[in-house]
């Protein structure tokens, strides 16, 4: 089987991939993975055939100066910016990947990859497979992962989907169909489908599978590897073994809207204790740390998070994942997109303390966040969770779901792609998950 596996965004889309696609690899498949060139490192480590994708979202984001306030228009530039590095490179990327494509049996496609994986699949009438880490298919068990949990009625969960599925239109599905008329001539003004089968790395201990969504959206669990080999620095080995497991405090790409004055209330709250911290995407001058602090950057988190006594994060799904199936304490900061979907999910399961709902970093509110997962009941459940989650095989899931859907004795390509509103009707369901 050869596999087109398109993706593109920050060290957190491609990870999961990475542990997906290793493992395709070692099942025999045929595969290359298309990503931004600075997310390539760990599936290059990996012996995964990589290509790099033109574009640069970091380089491309108005990153402030920390010691600025930050200001909603900073927010509306940042999403410009992305915007605007799709637009601009979704031609380049479709020239890349058809030449694969073209000789794949099916392209698979994830984040900010979806428009030109689906632009792709038109045209060159591909099965296409969708691999998210949000559980985005609409369904009456839950509101959209996009937005802060709400409890609603069932019919009212299923609307509050249809937002999100214009935005990622308008986002990654217009411009991939302006390229497709500027590469191969042909435009389809469909929007974004959901009517092709859909995998999520997503663990089932977090998110149950639905009982109305498609046969072929399926949550497999969380795509990650745990044989991790990786060579710690000696100063980073010896300050571990120096005292108790230290506080980890990161927020990854979203970072870059992390200010001073919350890094203060996040020093403050910690009082002393060991901390690692990792400063991501923003510009935080490490200067500014107190001793007890110890900076880390590119880290694998299945090799540190064990080694910690707490995870301090902004939510994002694989950090969320990986800090559980570590079986430590999380406390969840949410700043946008599907991050108090997360912190409210980590919650319900009693790893975390649940998160502030209004949205106030200060020093008092994360020191009894920290008190909090210091408990002895909240350590025990996220042993407990991480347990349970070692016993998924998120990755095996997902490969057997792949090779069943493209085999060549699965079923015909037309198959796949029944009609997304036929589905629902025959499934008794009144809102369609089209989102023209």
């Amino acid at each position: 089987m050869r596999l087109s596996i398109v993706t593109f965004g920050s060290e957190g889309d491609t990870r999961p991939l990475a542990a997906l696609c290793r493992g395709l690899l070692d099942r025999g498949h045929d595969l290359t993975l298309f990503a931004e060139h600075s997310t390539l490192s760990l599936p290059r480590s990996l012996g995964i055939p990589c290509e790099a994708l033109s574009g640069d979202v970091r380089s491309a984001l108005p990153i402030a100066d920390p010691r600025q306030d930050l200001h909603l228009s900073d927010v509306f530039r940042s999403i410009k910016a992305v915007n605007a590095v799709i637009a601009e490179n979704s031609a380049s990327w479709l020239r890349t990947v058809a030449p694969h494509a073209r000789e794949s049996d099916a392209i698979l496609f994830s984040s900010l990859g979806s428009g030109v994986g689906g632009a792709l699949a038109a045209q060159l009438h591909k099965p296409l497979i969708g691999l998210f880490f949000q559980p985005i298919t609409p369904t009456r068990c839950f509101s959209s992962p996009m937005l802060p949990p709400m409890n609603l009625p069932g019919w009212a969960n299923r609307l509050t989907f249809k937002p999100a599925h214009a935005q990622a239109w308008k986002i990654c599905g217009r411009p991939a169909q302006e390229a497709r008329r500027e590469v191969f001539g042909t435009r389809d003004d469909t929007r974004l489908r959901f009517d092709h089968p859909m995998l999520f790395g997503v663990s089932r201990e977090l998110v149950a599978q639905p009982d109305d969504w498609p046969d072929d959206h399926r949550i497999c669990g969380h795509w990650s590897r745990t044989d991790v080999t990786w060579q710690a620095p000696g100063d980073l080995l010896e300050f571990l073994a120096a005292g108790e497991p230290p506080i980890y405090a990161g927020f990854g790409s979203p970072s870059a809207f992390i200010r001073r004055k919350a890094l203060g209330a996040l020093i403050d709250a910690v009082a002393g204790r060991r901390a690692v911290f990792s400063p991501g995407w923003s510009r935080i001058d490490a200067s500014v740390l107190p001793k007890n602090f110890f900076i880390v950057r590119d880290v694998p988190h299945e090799w540190l998070f064990p080694r910690m006594s707490m995870v301090i994060h902004h939510g994002g799904a694989g950090t969320t994942h990986t800090a559980a199936r570590a079986g430590v304490p999380q406390i969840v900061l949410p700043i946008g997109a599907d991050h108090h979907f997360w912190a409210h999910r980590i919650a319900l399961r009693g790893a975390a303390p649940k998160y502030p709902r209004n949205g106030r970093f200060s020093s008092k509110a994360v020191a009894a966040l920290i008190d909090f997962a210091q408990r002895d009941e909240t350590r025990m459940c996220a042993r407990d969770l991480g347990a349970a989650m070692a016993r998924e095989d998120g990755v095996g899931n997902a490969i057997r779901e792949i090779e069943r859907l493209v085999s060549p004795q699965a079923r015909s390509h037309e198959a796949l792609r029944v009609d997304s509103r036929a589905r629902v009707a025959a499934k008794g369901l009144w809102f369609s998950i089209a989102t023209d």
